[in-house]
């Protein structure tokens, strides 16, 4: 799946570049008149930059943001560490939009169906093996195994 592509058939812009912070992975910005941009860190690895912008088209489509006065009102939502860890509703909620999206339920069942059974008795193989099949990050696809019940 293109997530750059599903961005901008919803109307935003993906632009990628190092963060001066690196523990910001990306942002989404609105600002009134104009399209939203999402923002991410061109730093970090392709697959975790891939999560990034579902997980920022999430919040374009489900939550308004916050709104920052500079010269004019913008609203904003970041993903940093703290988003990782899922202790705010709207990062429960984008970062379970971005896992969807990337990592359909039903197509990860199919693709675990498809693995050997000695992979899948190797938690990291298996998991490491299905992050491949969905250009995710390992870490990004152990959580969805988890939450869906398919990895204790």
């Amino acid at each position: 799946m293109n997530v750059e592509q599903l961005a901008a058939d919803h109307g935003a812009l993906v632009s990628a570049s190092p963060f001066r912070d690196g523990d910001v992975s990306g942002m989404l910005l609105r600002r009134e008149g104009q399209p939203p941009v999402i923002g991410v860190n061109g730093a970090h690895p392709e697959r975790r930059q891939r999560f990034t912008i579902a997980h920022e088209l999430g919040h374009l489509l489900l939550h308004p943001g916050r709104e920052i006065v500079l010269d004019r009102p913008v609203r904003v939502n970041l993903r940093d560490k703290t988003s990782s860890m899922a202790t705010d509703q709207e990062e429960i909620e984008a970062n379970a939009f971005a896992a969807s999206l990337l990592m359909p339920a039903e197509m990860v069942r199919r693709e675990l169906v498809k693995l050997s059974p000695a992979v899948r008795q190797d938690p990291d193989d298996c998991t490491a093996r299905l992050a491949d099949v969905f250009q995710v990050s390992t870490a990004a696809m152990g959580f969805r195994l988890i939450n869906l019940g398919m990895l204790s």
